[in-house]
């Protein structure tokens, strides 16, 4: 049997009517009655009781009507899984995060591009403090945050942890520490973003709590200007370690300890909660699950 020709039934059916049945398909009256009349004549037996004025379905008709709208509903499912395939391999995936939170991602967008090479990721650069309300209202996919969201609607899944360590030119007088003390570090020229964040937020309270004020003299927009200050020797920085390790195994920076700051940060993945994703963002989801079980869980950077 011709799908188009049971669409055609289907409708003739719906319709109670030919003429009706054939404005609606935008088609005449007579290429309605032959696409019907083929359909009968493969079957051997009559569809619709002609006598009538309108579409009346016979016994036949009745048991055909069953089974064509099953078929419909089989071929509407099957274009619909194969565009939802289409779209996990030609899909996109929106990201929010900061400039640390890409170097917890990059492991994750590895894997995935593994199974997904023509899938398109876009990370957007937004505050932490705006993340969630675009997870919410669909202009991200995805957040990366370094706190468990509170708003409803949201879930997260840990997918990496990240301590800030004092990063130092590797002739400044503090490189030769193992590590140094909150007030120590008060004494120096700090070098910090100048995008406020949760994590500065929380170093500030530290030290003022601790009555040792940080000596901020100097920021930047990005963490590649504080890094490159901090190699010409202009001052110190207080960054996570993932955003420096480059930098510290080509040994033109050294990473020292705060022990009062080094604050392990759990980076979390945040999405709206009850499924409500793509089929490529469902699939990232899964990479970044996958990342996390090879790597034995979520674990805390050694200094």
């Amino acid at each position: 049997m011709d799908l188009a020709e049971l669409e055609v039934f289907l409708t003739v059916a719906s319709e109670r009517s030919f003429s009706r049945a054939a404005a609606r398909l935008h088609r005449t009256q007579p290429a309605v009655s032959q696409a019907v009349r083929r359909l009968e004549d493969e079957l051997n037996e009559r569809l619709f009781d002609r006598s009538s004025k309108g579409g009346i379905l016979t016994e036949a008709g009745q048991i055909l009507l069953d089974y064509a709208q099953r078929l419909t509903r089989l071929k509407d499912e099957a274009e619909t899984a194969m565009h939802d395939l289409q779209q996990l391999r030609l899909g996109r995936v929106a990201i929010g995060a900061n400039e640390a939170a890409v170097h917890v991602l990059l492991p994750i967008v590895s894997l995935f591009r593994e199974g997904h090479p023509d899938a398109h990721i876009e990370v957007r650069r937004i505050p932490a403090r705006q993340i969630a309300s675009e997870v919410l209202n669909r202009s991200l996919d995805f957040g990366v945050l370094t706190f468990q969201p509170v708003e409803r609607g949201l879930a997260s899944v840990a997918i990496g942890v990240d301590d800030l360590v004092l990063l130092t030119h590797p002739n400044h007088p503090l490189a030769r520490r193992e590590e140094v003390s909150m007030e120590e570090f008060g004494r120096q020229m700090v070098i910090a973003h100048n995008d406020p964040s949760p994590a500065r937020e929380r170093v500030l309270r530290l030290s003022e709590q601790r009555h040792a004020p940080i000596n901020i003299q100097m920021s930047f927009p990005s963490l590649d200007g504080i890094k490159r200050a901090v190699e010409m020797n202009l001052g110190v920085a207080l960054l996570p370690r993932r955003c420096a390790l480059v930098e510290i195994g080509r040994k033109t920076l050294v990473a020292v300890r705060v022990p009062k700051l080094r604050l392990p940060r759990q980076v979390r993945l945040v999405y709206r909660r009850g499924g409500e994703l793509s089929r490529a963002a469902s699939a990232f989801l899964a990479a970044a699950r996958t990342h996390i079980n090879s790597a034995g869980g979520v674990h805390s950077e050694k200094s």
